[in-house]
């Protein structure tokens, strides 16, 4: 998962005599601009209703997945240090490697079928050109996937999210990355397998959030951080505003201070640390952090230190305090 170039993040919602001012930051990687959104009143009145009790309170706090290592290891796009991101043999190998999630993202073709493609496009992971919002599952699926680093990259197709699901169940939870679906024709996918206790999903935009908040309540919801948040205070202030059930986000936007406040506040953080240069002292500084979980380019060799440093232990429930 890559940080997306522009998202609307809320910030901050307050009431003005006559016109509704919701604070929000548009991130386009050079400057932040904020807007008075009037337009999206009844959108806000549902951000509210579905984010907060009307006593100020957080929602009720939904269980995690379990998982099997006391740091949680997200494979991201899979094992594509040997298969395609995104393909089933990616995950497989994340499996083989004893991650606890695959980073996965899900996209929507030009006739509604559910497909894992990390860009908009098909361009830099196969051997055809296009968006994928305007390609058919017939001419998408025709193609192959492209991987400089795998033996397999002229055999393997794009996979589908179902396909996803039925390889997943019962072996790793999924991260799912909401690029561009239709969240209750994804939690359909969901239910059909049995998989409702093994997603958690990633979202991008406030609409993203508002829909999965208001259709399947239910779902843990990861958010990036997106803002300088420097002390204990600050982060206790900002999941206030915020409902969100894990904090995402690069891992040096974070500090000790700020870690422990959140996991006051029952929100974990799994940061990513996926780099091409990825190793025992790279990852120590998560680790002295006291992150929950890390996401990773390279699972296998993430899980194999932390065996031979006595961080992983036997399966674990993870839950967020009441």
């Amino acid at each position: 998962m890559s940080v997306f170039n522009e998202c609307l993040v809320i910030k901050k919602a307050y009431y003005a005599p006559q016109s509704l001012l919701l604070s929000v930051e548009i991130k386009n990687g050079s400057s932040s601009n904020f807007i008075d959104l009037k337009a999206i009143l009844f959108q806000f009145i549902l951000f509210v209703f579905f984010t907060f009790q009307l006593n100020g309170q957080k929602l009720s706090p939904l269980t995690l997945p379990i998982t099997k290592n006391n740091i949680i290891v997200i494979a991201h796009r899979g094992d594509h240090t040997v298969a395609p991101e995104n393909s089933l043999l990616s995950i497989q190998y994340a499996i083989k490697d004893e991650a606890d999630y695959v980073e996965l993202d899900i996209r929507t073709t030009l006739d509604g079928k559910l497909v894992l493609m990390h860009d908009a496009t098909v361009n830099r992971m196969t051997n055809g050109q296009g968006k994928v919002a305007e390609m058919s599952y017939g001419s998408i699926r025709s193609l192959k996937l492209f991987n400089k680093n795998s033996l397999y990259s002229d055999t393997l197709t794009v996979p589908t999210f179902e396909e996803a699901l039925q390889l997943c169940k019962d072996k790793i939870n999924i991260y799912l990355d909401f690029k561009d679906a239709d969240v209750k024709k994804v939690n359909e996918a969901i239910a059909a397998t049995n998989m409702e206790n093994q997603i958690v999903v990633y979202i991008n935009t406030l609409n993203q959030y508002m829909e999965w908040r208001k259709k399947v309540p239910t779902m843990p919801l990861i958010l990036s951080l997106n803002t300088k948040i420097k002390d204990s205070a600050e982060m206790v202030a900002y999941l206030n505003r915020v409902n969100i059930d894990i904090l995402d986000g690069n891992w040096n936007e974070y500090n000790k201070e700020t870690i422990k406040a959140a996991l006051s506040q029952g929100v974990p953080v799994w940061a990513d640390m996926q780099s091409v240069k990825e190793d025992e002292a790279y990852w120590n500084k998560g680790i002295e952090l006291a992150l929950s979980g890390i996401q990773t380019d390279h699972p296998k060799e993430l899980i194999e230190y932390l065996k031979r440093v006595s961080l992983l232990s036997k399966s674990t429930k993870l839950h967020k305090p009441n």
